[in-house]
């Protein structure tokens, strides 16, 4: 029995399978997770070391080499960079990308464990993992004209943080800004004199005050008891009643001497909202949960908790990524059903038949069911990739539909002695190995990117499962479904009327056959044409700029702000109300929150330095380019004295994630840091008459002023102290002691000990500081140390043990690609810029972009390959698969000239158009052969049947390229926001179809009548 047979008497099974399995997409669509982006594990580990507040060079030699030293035997690790500054220093680990960074935590975090006792004493290490979800999906700040700063801090703590960490799928809540409340207590140094004690006296006394402990336990009256000794200080008034000394001539309570009172703890960063003092906190989610759904429950508990808000608060909502993912879906949906629309319209038009339309159409929502089913099996989700993927398939998913139905319409109106079922098997079967072949020409394209990796990887390989995935059930429902409800809703009245319509030759039917003859007969003209069109193609390509991600508007902007080095955090704080004062009056900007001292995106960051997240009001408004641009400049014209950045989300958190986050960044190595300082300043000043650069850093980051105070040993040595000792009283009377804590109901609160604010705020107040030596006299500071200020202490970065300079830049109003170009010219151009030894490489996400690009263009190659070789399987004929190397060739100079035409740049979802469009036009390619050798079966001249396989396939492929264009229209468009991440794709896929018709049926005909030796009619055929 053959296969057709065998399908028609199980027609009923196979129907039903298929509607089972869009049914079962359907409903695993309800349970796919949503997000933003795919699940993605960048291989980068980020660790952090904090050593106190020790100098820079010193943490780079105590900490940072022995931890980079650490981690660089681990196996996998490819590089590895570091950033360090006072007591701090983040260092990152680059792996190789499908490592499982999970493992490589754990590697990383044991290795440093283990470099501790090489560290200082007292070395803290954190360790993260780097992926999407380091961001949060959902962002909320507190603000309030009623409230302190500490009990808001603390309702979000003990009702909110809890409240919402119990929703499923929340991996954590972090709070940002408001105050920490705690005792402090301020003793004046005169009265310490007085009393004759020292502020060491006073911790040990409030720390003796203090006690609970279990003293151990006894049996009685047949019962067993824990003994416990319970001299706990309650109230700020047993602190007060705490005695530091007591004799004969009396005791001495803590309220003769001290001022004690509730206060904040000390805080050098500072967090709005709006402009107003706020306390924030983000939601952040677990690896593969439902975005979506996670805000979605937030939102729900926050409203029930809205009543038991503090007095005169309100909550903003800052950022909220559901808005862009359901924006985003909103536009791929619409973008499916217009598309659809517009095929459907297309094919009515063609085949004049409501039947033979929806016969073609009933493959579009199996296809994308099917997809989804395939999603939910693989792990994956609905994100701007997957959906975009869906939309992107539809066209070919369409394109599948019409060339069988087309086919069983031809096969219906041939043997008419036949009956109409064997007719229609017949059809269905004699078109199954151009139908596979044609399947498979599109499918291999995908299969090259399952070992991409990269960011191109990370992204591009969800939107090929998706799209192959539909591309295959596309090529099931085509086969099998198809023919046979074909073959029971066709009657011979639809087929008559079709066969009728065939016999009319229009006027375009008969311009084709006319020009396809004069071409076979003079191949050379096609060749001709063919080389003009790609002479302007390669205009195109050099006039065609290049980027890294499509920009697409999220509704929101990240702005990264730095002051002048050194800078009181009070007047930075001042500066920055100048800006809120902008945003405030830019109309396009619904709210926004501001940290300072501190990034949303984590890492180091100085007190004079931070961040804005501004959220814009939904569409219709400006684009956010505009917006942006226009924010930074009125902040460049008004408040010159902060350098500011702006970047787009997607941008930004990429950058973060692989710690490229600049466009632009020349790494500059060299052994001396001074000479480093001064190459990246002249570098920066070099560039910064390049085109479309703005932003631009030298890359040196200054911690700021700093106080050196030097401990002359022997002067210490005869008056009864050494270093460690009084680093020890200096710490206590400048920061404050915390010899003990309090508990407050459910809160416990520090006690802090030190000088009064009037006695600790100049160096002259140090200076006067007095020290007790082991005897108990007190020497003055200034008696046994140096007190030095020492200004521009910068930040030092190191990438593979070797110290580095990075000068950054980003792109505004230009292309990445030219721009980069011109900077690269500039430092080639003038070596005394960067003499040696030192020397220079460009990286940020241009290199990551060079990268991306080298890897679709293997992928391109590598399908270039698969689909000869399919061809060659499918003909047997090395003529036809060489002619079909014209396909890649054209199809690109075409991607080229449409990117040219629209301004788009060539990113990376162009080169994935332009990868997809190879396959596609090989498609429409082997229906053309399968149909000449057919012919050629016949006994029909060579050189007739390829004029007679091209008129043939004219209305199909005409349909076919019509309905793929228009159901690619609404990406091409970008309507919606979100949807400009899929635009490039749609452009360049529509640029090859545009010239996929002449391509297929005049180009190719005349270049395989050259390589298959095909004479002219009437002449012998001698090859």
């Amino acid at each position: 029995m053959k296969f057709a047979d065998w399908a028609v008497s199980h027609r009923r099974g196979i129907l039903f399978l298929a509607f089972a399995i869009a049914m079962a997409g359907i409903a695993a669509a309800l349970t796919v997770p949503v997000g933003l982006f795919p699940k993605v594990s960048f291989p980068r580990i980020e660790a952090s070391l904090d050593a106190g507040d020790r100098p820079a060079k010193q943490m780079v030699l105590q900490v940072t080499r022995v931890a980079e030293k650490a981690v660089r035997s681990i196996p996998g690790v490819v590089g590895v960079r570091s950033t360090t500054s006072r007591g701090t220093a983040d260092v990152s680990v680059n792996m190789a990308w499908g490592t499982d960074t999970r493992i490589a935590a754990l590697e990383v975090e044991s290795a440093l464990t283990g470099a501790l006792p090489s560290m200082p004493p007292g070395t803290a290490v954190s360790v993260r993992r780097m992926d999407p979800t380091v961001f949060p999906v959902a962002g909320y700040a507190l603000t309030s004209d009623q409230t302190d700063q500490i009990a808001l801090r603390l309702y979000v703590r003990d009702q909110l943080v809890p409240a919402l960490s119990a929703i499923n799928g929340v991996a954590d809540v972090t709070i940002g800004g408001g105050d920490i409340g705690e005792f402090e207590v301020e003793v004046s140094d005169e009265q310490m004199v007085q009393a004759g004690v020292v502020i060491g006296d006073v911790s040990n006394a409030l720390a003796a005050s203090n006690v609970l402990q279990a003293v151990g336990r006894i049996e009685d009256l047949h019962k067993l008891y824990l003994v416990v000794t319970d001299d706990r200080l309650k109230t700020m008034d047993d602190i007060k009643k705490t005695i530091i000394r007591a004799g004969p001539s009396g005791t001495i309570t803590l309220d003769d001497i001290a001022t004690v009172r509730e206060a904040a703890a000390p805080n050098w960063t500072i967090v709005t909202s709006n402009g107003k003092p706020a306390v924030l906190f983000q939601v952040y989610q677990q690896p593969g949960s439902n975005t979506v759904q996670i805000v979605k429950d937030v939102k729900s508990k926050l409203e029930t908790l809205k009543a038991g808000l503090p007095a005169g608060t309100q909550m903003r909502n800052w950022y909220d990524q559901s808005d862009l993912i359901l924006a985003s879906a909103a536009s791929v949906r619409d973008a499916i059903l217009i598309g659809v629309g517009l095929a459907a319209l297309v094919l009515l038009f063609f085949l004049r038949n409501i039947k033979v339309t929806l016969i073609a159409l009933i493959a579009v929502p199996a296809a994308l069911a099917s997809s989804i089913l395939i999603l939910k099996i693989f792990g994956r989700s609905f994100n701007i990739m997957t959906l975009g993927g869906m939309a992107a398939a539809i066209g070919l998913v369409i394109d599948d539909a019409i060339v069988m139905i087309e086919q069983m319409v031809r096969g219906l109106a041939e043997r008419k002695e036949a009956s109409h079922a064997e007719r229609a098997r017949a059809a269905a079967a004699s078109f199954f190995k151009p139908f596979l072949g044609s399947s498979l020409a599109t499918v291999v394209i995908f299969l090259p990117l399952a070992f991409l990796s990269g960011v191109t990887g990370a992204f591009f390989q969800a939107l090929s499962l998706t799209m192959a995935s539909a591309l295959i059930f596309s090529f099931l429902v085509g086969w099998l479904a198809i023919p046979l409800i074909a073959d029971k809703l066709l009657t011979q009245k639809d087929v008559d009327r079709e066969e009728k319509r065939d016999t009319k030759k229009g006027l375009i039917d008969r311009l084709y056959t006319g020009a396809i003859r004069t071409l076979l007969r003079a191949p050379i003209l096609a060749l001709l044409i063919v080389g003009v069109f790609l002479g302007g193609s390669y205009l195109a390509y050099k006039h065609v700029g290049s980027g890294f991600m499509p920009h697409m508007d999220e509704g929101g902007f990240v702005l990264d702000y730095v002051a002048p080095a050194g800078t009181a955090l009070t007047d930075v704080d001042n500066l920055l109300k100048q800006v809120e004062a902008i945003l405030l009056a830019t109309p396009e900007v619904d709210t926004f929150s501001r940290r300072t001292g501190i990034q949303l995106g984590g890492g180091l960051t100085e007190a004079n330095a931070g961040d804005f997240f501004v959220k814009l009001k939904p569409l219709p408004r400006r684009p956010i380019d505009a917006v942006m641009t226009e924010v930074r400049d009125k902040i460049g014209a008004h408040v010159p004295a902060l350098d500011t950045d702006t970047a787009l989300l997607m941008e930004d958190l990429i950058g973060d994630l692989t710690s490229v986050p600049q466009p632009v960044e020349i790494k500059v190595y060299g052994d001396d840091q001074a000479k480093l300082t001064e190459i990246a300043g002249n570098v920066a000043k070099a560039i910064g008459g390049v085109q479309g650069l703005v932003s631009i850093l030298d890359g040196i980051v200054l911690a700021g002023d700093a106080l050196t105070i030097t401990v002359d040993r022997p002067l210490a040595e005869l008056n009864g102290l050494d270093p460690t000792e009084v680093t020890q009283q200096i710490n206590a009377l400048l920061t404050g002691d915390l010899p003990t804590q309090i508990t407050q109901g459910i809160n416990v609160m520090d006690v802090r000990v030190r000088l009064p604010a009037t006695e600790r705020t100049t160096i002259d107040d140090i200076s006067r500081f007095e020290i007790r030596n082991t005897n108990g006299a007190l020497v003055p500071l200034s008696r046994i140390a140096k007190i030095e200020r020492v200004t521009g202490q910068p930040e030092l970065t190191r990438e593979n043990m070797k110290q580095m300079v990075a000068v950054t830049a980003r792109i505004d109003g230009r292309d990445m690609g030219s721009a980069v170009a011109d900077v690269i010219n500039i430092l080639k151009s003038d070596a005394s810029l960067i003499p040696a030894p030192y020397t220079w490489e460009i990286g940020g996400l241009y290199k990551e972009q060079q990268a991306s690009f080298r890897g679709l263009m293997t992928v391109f190659g590598t399908g270039i390959i698969l689909v000869f070789m399919l061809v060659l399987f499918l003909y047997e004929s090395f003529a036809i698969a060489v002619t079909l190397l014209f396909v890649p060739l054209i199809g690109a100079g075409a991607v080229f000239i449409g990117l040219f035409v629209t301004s788009t740049e060539l990113n990376i979802s162009a080169l994935m158009g332009l990868t997809m469009i190879l396959g596609i036009m090989t498609e429409v390619s082997i229906f053309y052969f399968s149909k000449y050798q057919d012919l050629c079966k016949t006994g029909m001249e060579r050189f007739e049947a390829l004029v007679q396989a091209g008129q043939a396939r004219f209305r199909p492929i005409l349909m076919t390229t019509v309905a793929a264009i228009l159901a690619l229209i609404p990406l091409a468009l970008a309507i919606g926001q979100g949807s400009a991440m899929q635009q490039p794709l749609a452009i360049a896929i529509i640029s090859g179809l545009i010239v996929q018709m002449p391509l297929v049926l005049i180009v190719i005909p005349s270049v395989y009548r050259i390589l298959g030796r095909i004479p002219k009619p009437g002449k012998v055929n001698d090859a």
